[in-house]
């Protein structure tokens, strides 16, 4: 994909070497981080079976970027709660980081998301009353982090984004993709094991998605693990790898060429 301003946000607002570790996972890079082997996710509905993941195996390394793909319906929005330890499956297990999400509490599952993964959102989830500052330190205060190192760490975050001279600002006087951006330094900001992005260009128009998007290109080639749920096929094309996800299974799992071809077989081209 063509360069976008944002590489060039990242080259400025970059305060330290892109070789230092985000996390304190002890996964190296190339190693798995995200393990689901034989995912099941199972509903009843009017005394039918749905199964919303259907016997789902798929490892992704440290530092990959990868887009999950499909339609509504397809099952990708199931796996990405899983993925994000937002809830766990009926059969199977989910190994993160060398931990064994499947049958975790809720409160097991909170302590792992604060841990482990950086969220962002279609829809930002900034909180309005608060400066921009505040919004992307909120991970680090439930970590229960002192003020100044939340201050510092937000600060740096928000640097890398391009917005460190509007943290004063509330979210409500920033444009859609500024505040995606505040989004994004707010997954940033706690150095997670992952992050994960669901549908981060949804909400924003052509132009911007495709700055938000090169963004998060600049993220992942300095080390970061990018997990990013989508319903567009062009969008996907920005990772490195594209999963497509088809009633609750995988039906296309390789490299972002190989998806175009696949893409072309689908459309009868």
């Amino acid at each position: 994909m063509a360069e976008t301003e944002s590489s060039e946000v990242m080259k400025k607002g970059r305060a330290k070497d892109t070789d230092e570790s985000y996390d304190d996972d002890g996964v190296l890079p190339g190693e798995p981080l995200i393990e689901l082997k034989d995912i099941y996710k199972i509903y009843v509905m009017g005394g039918e079976e749905v199964r919303a993941n259907d016997g789902i195996t798929l490892t992704i390394n440290k530092g990959e970027f990868v887009a999950i793909v499909g339609k509504s319906g397809s099952g990708k929005s199931t796996l990405m709660n899983i993925i994000g330890a937002l809830d766990v499956p009926t059969y199977g297990e989910y190994i993160l980081a060398g931990e064994d999400t499947s049958e975790m509490t809720d409160d097991e599952l909170s302590e792992i998301r604060n841990r482990r993964i950086g969220f962002i959102f279609q829809q930002y989830n900034l909180l309005m009353k608060l400066n921009l500052l505040e919004n992307v330190e909120l991970p680090l205060l439930y970590k229960g982090y002192g003020k100044r190192e939340r201050e510092e760490a937000a600060m740096e975050a928000l640097r890398r984004v391009g917005l460190e001279e509007k943290w004063r600002n509330t979210p409500h006087q920033l444009s859609g993709g500024q505040q995606q951006r505040v989004s994004i330094a707010r997954a940033l900001c706690a150095r997670p094991s992952i992050i994960l992005a669901d549908e981060p260009t949804g909400a924003l128009d052509s132009r911007t998605s495709r700055d938000v998007l090169g963004l998060i290109t600049e993220l992942n080639k300095e080390g970061n693990t990018i997990v990013m749920i989508t319903h567009d096929p062009s969008i996907a094309m920005y990772s490195r790898r594209v999963v497509e996800i088809m009633d609750g299974r995988i039906i296309f799992d390789g490299d972002v060429n190989a998806y175009a071809d696949h893409r072309k077989l689908q459309n009868g081209n």
